[in-house]
Parts: structure tokens; sequence; C-alpha cells
């Protein structure tokens, strides 16, 4: 098997850690694998050219299988190369839709009501915006969130009007057309939530994830803690449903505890797994590999 794991270009210039644990995931199970950079790749676009990919320059032979770890930094170019793979008959875990409409928090969500998923009441803002209409139908404190980010960026909590106009002044000093999602803040467990994986449509397991330092978010690149945690059915449903309604072949699906069960906070095409493999013990690097040989057996099949 060639594989091809697409990144962006970090300014460290050194490579994530999932990106490494999958390249050597797939050495150790005998595949061919590489890391390259999406800005390294160029296009021509002329019928179904098997030759029609050139990376730094130098045309190339069609890998087996992308795997794409762009995540929410994917633009437009990153969507183009995927999507030109995936017209060559390539498979790409996840594709440029997939991905795409996982970026945009409000798309996601409005796929997630359409299809019944459990959320926190959202709401779609932007300068001037009268704080009385968010507090009459989100009410304070509630999260506010820019479009797209990841890792807990541009996530904040705002515990009354007063913060609120306050945030979306500041917001719009800076970008001036910024749209931004107010959320109802979901209390009943303060500073925890649940990452669940999902890959090749079955979970794989979960990990709750709790803050240590007071703040609402538990990410454990912030300095979340994490610990692993027992699947039921009603969370392996929602999450395997989650990722379906979004085409995820692989996901991370953050969970909050809401009175009446969970709810989706929100859905990741290129979940870190850091902290889960520590946690939890489970190979996901591992499972990643298992679905890139079948997504190619089922493509020979």
């Amino acid at each position: 098997m060639k594989l091809w794991v697409i990144a962006n270009k970090r300014p460290s210039g050194k490579t994530k850690w999932e990106t490494t644990r999958l390249l050597d995931e797939g050495a150790l199970r005998g595949a061919d694998a590489h890391l390259i950079l999406h800005s390294t790749v160029d296009i021509i676009v002329s019928g179904n050219d098997r030759k029609s990919v050139r990376v730094k320059n130098r045309a190339v032979t069609l890998p087996d299988v992308v795997i794409p770890r762009t995540g929410s930094g994917t633009g437009y170019f990153g969507r183009a190369v995927l999507r030109h793979f995936e017209r060559l008959g390539v498979p790409v875990l996840n594709t440029a839709d997939s991905i795409e409409a996982t970026k945009d928090k409000l798309y996601a969500h409005q796929i997630f009501a359409q299809a019944g998923i459990p959320t926190p009441k959202t709401m779609l803002v932007k300068h001037p915006v009268n704080p009385r209409t968010v507090e009459s139908e989100i009410g304070f404190p509630a999260v506010v969130k820019i479009l797209s980010g990841s890792y807990g960026k541009g996530v904040y909590l705002v515990h009354n009007t007063a913060e609120f106009v306050d945030f979306i002044e500041f917001a719009h000093g800076i970008k001036n057309d910024e749209a931004i999602l107010v959320q109802e803040y979901v209390s009943l467990v303060p500073g925890a939530d649940v990452r669940v994986i999902v890959i090749g449509g079955k979970t794989i397991g979960a990990m709750k994830r709790v803050s240590k330092d007071g703040s609402f978010k538990a990410n454990i690149t912030r300095g979340g803690v994490g610990e692993i945690y027992p699947l039921d059915d009603e969370l392996t449903s929602i999450a395997e449903h989650t990722a379906k309604c979004l085409n995820l072949d692989i996901a991370g699906i953050d969970l909050l505890f809401g009175p009446g069960g969970y709810l989706v906070c929100e859905a990741n095409s290129a979940p870190g797994f850091y902290g889960f493999e520590h946690a939890t013990g489970i190979n996901v690097a591992g499972a990643i590999m298992d679905l890139a040989y079948r997504s190619i057996a089922e493509k020979n099949s």
C-alpha cells in the first residue's frame, strides 16, 4: 500500500505527533507511507490522467489511499487537491466535502438539527446584533464561537449581556464581516466533556476530558486531563450517527453532559489523539490503518 498523509506546513517546521504516529503505524504494517505537505502538490486537470499530480515539481504515481490531516485548516487549495484524488478513484479518508461540512460549525449544526441529533441551542449572529434577542433566545452565560477553529481556539464563555456586547465589538474590530455562533452553555458537568473516536462508522472508544485550570474548555491541548470513559448505547449511537451525517470516515465527536443525556458539541475531521491513546490505551493510528487497507480492498473488489 502506498499511503500519503497530507498535512499543512507548521510554523515550527515540526511534524504533528498524530501525523508521525500514522506514518509509523503504516510502516509497521508494510505500507509505503509518506508525509506530503499540501503546499508542495500541483494538480493538472486533464481527463482521467493518472500522471496529473506533481509533488515538488515532479510527476508522481498516485497513492493507493490518502489520509488528510489538515482539518479546520483546509482551505480552497487543499480541498481542490483532495477532490482531484477522489475523481481519480483514490480513497480519501476524509473527503473534501466532509471536511468542509465539519469545518463550518454552523453548517454542521444545521445538519445535526435536520438529522435530529441533540445539540446545545445555537444562534448565528453578526454585528450589529441586539443583545436582548440573544438573551431571550439563548440566555447567559453563553458560549460564543467563530465559525471555524480547533483545539479550543476561537471559543469563549460570556457571562452576561455586557460581556457579550464587548466581545461582539472586539470581534467586529478585528474582522468587520465576522459571523459568530452563540450557543447555550451546558453546565451540568462544568469543564468536562467526552471525546469519542469513530473510525469507519464504528466507535472504537471514548475519553472523558476534564479541565484542570478552571476553564470551561476541557481540551487536552489546553492542559485538560483525560481518562477512559465507558461506552454505552446512547453514546455510541449519537457518535456514530453524527459521523455518518457528516460522511466522516475518521471522526472525533465531542459530547457534553446535558440534563437529558449527551449533546453533540462539535465534530472534528482530523481529531487529535495523543491524549486519547495515552488515556485509553487504544491504538487509534492502527484503527485508521485498518480502515485504509479496507478501503483499498473495497475499491479493488
